[in-house]
């Protein structure tokens, strides 16, 4: 039995939610085709197949005016020149010289052209300019000589008239016959009939240059996100031995060293080897301020290294880099359709063919039943046949939340989908992960005690019997002793003394760092000290006393700490109404703890299946909630949640396990997802309000004989292109 796949190609032309209903109809009805999913706001196509080849397919969509490549062809512009199929064929819905960053095309040698040009040399921009001077002609022949006005005129009229028609003709065939074509070619033809033949060729103009005007708003969209791509250099400096030379930084492979210097944009996903410098994030998640990274830290391909030369170790290949995957991501999530957009695929389906019976009834029942002037009513049902042409409705949608997928990625915010960016303005409850979440995921020094001496004479020596050890509270006093300054002395004979702490000798002393309980059974610690260590542990804190020599020196205390934003992160989804609570896995009195310093509900000493039947149960109760956490061990409860939000920095589990990440792990993004995800909705209901108002205003002014054709294409273009200009506003939306 042969084996059905899903095959992803790009597709060139497609520039509204009507172009991709006409490609997935057509694409459906080939042999072998099982399902078709065409995004218009991505310049996608997804086909669910058995052995259906790529010309197969390009056959099928061809006539409709549209091309068709493999997904993984490099994106480029669109060709303008002559192809080896039908000469005849016109290309005036490929919108060649936009900035296509989801368009391919791939004439008969499969060779792409790597070439861009600008929207007006594009063959709809020709197409729409042709028709123009033909109109401007027919009226300046009209003028001198008015016998032959009416024929100038219909010459005009059939410059832009003969290519529409013939996508409608190839719109029937392929199983559209209803299309936005269909529409204009009837109205237009029409016209001619009664007579307004100088209306009809100024309404296929306005026609043409809306759809050029959708096109150009289109590819903006896409440009936004694909924009991304262009932060990655073309080149990076390849560290060999003691050699250094330039390579493709695609060529980079894992484990590779390169060297990048200050002002350059760092070429690949990495590590610091050597070299400390501040990096300016905000490309990728949107930070405004440069982060200081140093010696083992990651990096991410497209940002700047603003101060200091770097070493850095390549962690992942060019295809699979933060840039690289956000963009997959974001081309995937315009992919999946919203409820709201999915409600308005399935209206405008049926709302296409009500509009042609309305336009009908207009058009006879008056002359029929009242006795009309049959010129009258005709005009009127032909104007209604315009005002009704679904693309701005349709648009409305796709367009608001490719923009707000776009916007959110530029800023580090990154969700899977039309359906995720709905859903999230309706979370009442977050349910947060502790370690990593709401913490930093690793302790921090935050109490020093010293009983005899200064403070940095304890740091010191317990650093100096961790050197070495890769232990996380070792490394949390290595990490604060370096900060401090502190000089730290060599130690001898250092060793781990299992369950208790760890010896040495430092300069000549017998130096212990040991449990609270482990000290004790060697010395008496005093009260007010024992007290101090309690309060400590109470607080949900390591402590760690030092002894030299059996004599008392001091104390240290380690916690991981909330993040520097977890406050603030909470008082903003709480200013939103959201309740929160924590999950975690963690003992009950640190739990307790940074709980009560955060002020948030605990739930602790969980399994991940706890967590998930806590989840269940907030539903259970009405509650919509969001789950945030790493995506590793919180995944069954990211999966139970009406919304799993994965925290840190571009991990593939946590771009893979989550219906959103939050890029940059800042908990504030939290309440700026939820925001984003209010404003594209806002926008999606303008945008529909757009639509259907101008749409009635203009029913009713053509009823009255107020308004006539062109008025009523050229209320159905501005509409189209006010919803997508005000999608487009998205695009700059910012967190508050």
């Amino acid at each position: 039995m042969t084996q059905q796949t899903q095959t992803r190609y790009r597709i060139g032309g497609m520039d509204c939610a009507a172009c991709a209903g006409k490609i997935e109809t057509a694409v459906r009805r080939i042999p072998g085709v099982s399902g078709a999913s065409a995004s218009a706001t991505a310049g996608t196509l997804r086909v669910d197949h058995i052995d259906v080849p790529l010309g197969t397919i390009e056959q099928a969509l061809r006539p409709l005016g549209y091309t068709v490549a493999p997904a993984d062809a490099a994106p480029v512009a669109h060709h303008d020149h002559d192809h080896d199929h039908d000469p005849d064929h016109d290309h005036d819905h490929d919108h060649a010289g936009h900035d296509h960053g989801d368009h391919n095309h791939a004439p008969a040698d499969n060779h792409f052209d790597l070439g861009t040009g600008p929207w007006w040399q594009t063959a709809k921009a020709r197409l729409a300019l042709a028709c123009g001077l033909a109109l401007l002609a027919a009226y300046s022949l009209g003028l001198v000589a008015p016998v032959l006005g009416h024929w100038a005129f219909l010459g005009a009229l059939l410059v832009g008239l003969i290519p529409i028609a013939r996508r409608a003709l190839a719109g029937a065939f392929a199983g559209t016959p209803f299309s936005i074509e269909t529409l204009m070619t009837i109205a237009a033809v029409g016209a001619v009939i009664i007579g307004a033949t100088e209306e009809a060729a100024t309404v296929v103009l306005l026609f043409l240059v809306g759809e050029l005007l959708e096109g150009v708003a289109a590819s903006r969209a896409r440009a936004s996100i694909q924009g991304l791509s262009a932060l990655v250099p073309k080149t990076a400096l390849l560290v060999t031995g003691d050699t250094t030379r330039e390579v493709p930084a695609t060529s980079l492979t894992i484990g590779a060293i390169v060297m990048v210097r200050p002002g350059d944009r760092i070429p690949a996903d990495g590590q610091i080897v050597t070299g400390s410098s501040a990096i300016d994030e905000s490309p990728v998640t949107g930070e405004s301020l440069p982060v200081t990274r140093q010696p083992g830290d990651a990096v991410f391909a497209g940002t700047i290294n603003t101060s200091a030369v770097l070493t850095l170790r390549v962690t992942a290949a060019a295809a699979d880099n933060t840039i690289a995957r956000i963009v997959r991501l974001v081309e995937e999530a315009q992919e999946s359709k919203a409820p709201t957009a999915r409600f308005i695929d399935r209206f405008s389906a049926w709302y296409t063919p009500g509009v042609l019976v309305v336009g009908a009834l207009v058009a006879i029942l008056p002359p029929l039943l009242l006795g009309q002037a049959w010129s009258e009513w005709v005009y009127k049902g032909l104007a209604i046949l315009l005002i009704g042409c679904p693309c701005a409705l349709v648009i409305s949608t796709p367009a608001a939340i490719a923009a707000a997928l776009s916007a959110g990625a530029r800023r580090g915010l990154l969700l899977k989908g039309g359906a995720v960016l709905e859903r999230l303005r309706d979370i009442t409850t977050v349910a947060l992960d502790k370690t990593g979440t709401l913490t930093l995921g690793k302790p921090l020094v935050t109490d020093i005690l010293a009983t005899t001496g200064a403070e940095a004479d304890v740091l010191r020596l317990a650093a100096a019997l961790e050197t070495g050890s890769s232990h996380p509270l070792a490394l949390a006093i290595l990490s604060r002793a370096k900060a401090d300054g502190v000089t730290i002395p060599a130690a001898t004979d250092a060793a781990a003394i299992p369950g208790k702490g760890v010896a040495g000798q430092v300069a000549g002393q017998s130096i212990l760092l040991l449990s609270p309980a482990a000290a004790a059974e060697r010395i008496a610690l005093p009260p007010d000290f024992a007290a101090r260590l309690d309060g400590f542990a109470a607080a949900g804190k390591s402590v760690s006393v030092l002894l030299a020599d059996d004599q008392l020196i001091g104390a240290l205390a380690l916690r991981d700490e909330p993040r520097p934003d977890a406050r603030a992160g909470l008082d903003a989804l709480r200013a939103l109404g959201l309740k929160t609570i924590m999950l975690t896995g963690d003992n009950a009195r640190t739990a307790q703890a940074i709980g009560a310093d955060l002020g948030l509900e605990v739930r602790a000493g969980l399994l991940p299946a706890d967590k998930q039947a806590i989840v269940r149960e907030l539903q259970s109760q009405g509650q919509i909630v969001a789950k945030v956490g790493d995506g590793i061990n919180d995944a069954p409860a990211l999966a139970a949640a009406d919304i799993g939000i994965a925290m840190g920095g571009g991990t593939d589990v946590a771009l893979e396990t989550a219906d959103a990440a939050i890029l940059h792990g800042r908990l504030a993004d939290i309440a700026g997802m939820i925001g984003l995800s209010q404003a594209a909705m806002a926008n999606i209901w303008q945008n529909i309000a757009v639509a259907l108002g101008l749409k009635a205003v203009f029913l009713v002014t053509t009823i009255l004989g107020i308004t006539g054709l062109w008025p009523a294409i050229l209320a159905d273009t501005g509409a189209t292109v006010l919803v997508t200009l005000n999608a487009m506003r998205l695009l700059g939306w910012r967190p508050r």
